[in-house]
């Protein structure tokens, strides 16, 4: 059996070699490109059912951000919609037949995580400053600094390898009850799928909002601290 760690390499672009899971994601980003314009093109006053549901979800993500953040949704709608949207669209092309979920592959994890670093620090710093949010750091006491500061690179360990695990578990579940029992019994596991990939699509979605969230409170509360 291959390792999961593994990456099977379909062509190469000069020197740079491109694998399953990278295909793949320009698949779905061609797909969901391509259902995006289909839904926004004809926007209406009186929506139909496709525009109702699109509406919908993003007032459902945007009332999570302001209930998580405790802020005004708009500026972090795009990056935590697309993450929610992506990741649940990657881990349910496992049901496609043939069809590896890039989210089970490790360097896409990495890649979604490193995101969520970043944005974290470029939120951070936008509050405050570059000055302003590394002294967040040292809040409460500057004997902590070292601690918050390898807590802000082990959270994208984690978002990592929280990813990895469940949707490479279930990819391996699903593909071993599969080549034992044929093609029917394998139905209920698929459903489960379903489930498991929506619920681990929220919770990356929501962690990456608590990181965000922290580091924007953390800035606001050094600034209400510098500035009596």
């Amino acid at each position: 059996m291959a390792s999961p760690l593994e990456t099977h390499v379909l062509f190469t672009v000069g020197p740079v070699p491109i694998a399953q899971p990278v295909v793949t994601t320009w698949g779905i980003m061609a797909v969901l490109t391509l259902v995006s314009w289909a839904v926004t093109r004809r926007l209406a006053l009186h929506p139909g059912k496709a525009q109702a549901a699109l509406e919908l979800t993003v007032d459902m993500i945007a009332g999570q951000i302001r209930e998580t953040m405790e802020v005004p949704p708009a500026r972090y709608l795009p990056l935590i919609g697309t993450f929610l949207i992506f990741i649940l669209a990657a881990n349910w092309s496992s049901l496609v037949p043939g069809v590896e979920p890039p989210t089970a592959a490790l360097e896409t994890d990495a890649a979604l995580a490193l995101i969520v670093f970043g944005a974290t620090i470029y939120y951070g710093v936008r509050v405050l400053g570059p000055a302003g949010y590394l002294r967040s750091f040292a809040q409460p006491s500057f004997l902590l600094a070292p601690l918050n500061l390898i807590e802000l690179f082990t959270r994208s360990l984690s978002l990592t390898v929280r990813l990895f695990g469940n949707v490479m578990s279930g990819v391996f579940m699903i593909g071993v009850v599969l080549s034992l029992a044929g093609l029917l019994v394998p139905i209920p596991l698929m459903a489960l799928e379903l489930l498991t990939g929506a619920v681990q699509a929220y919770i990356f979605a929501t962690l990456a909002m608590v990181f965000i969230g922290g580091a924007i409170s953390e800035a606001s509360h050094t600034h209400e601290g510098a500035n009596p």
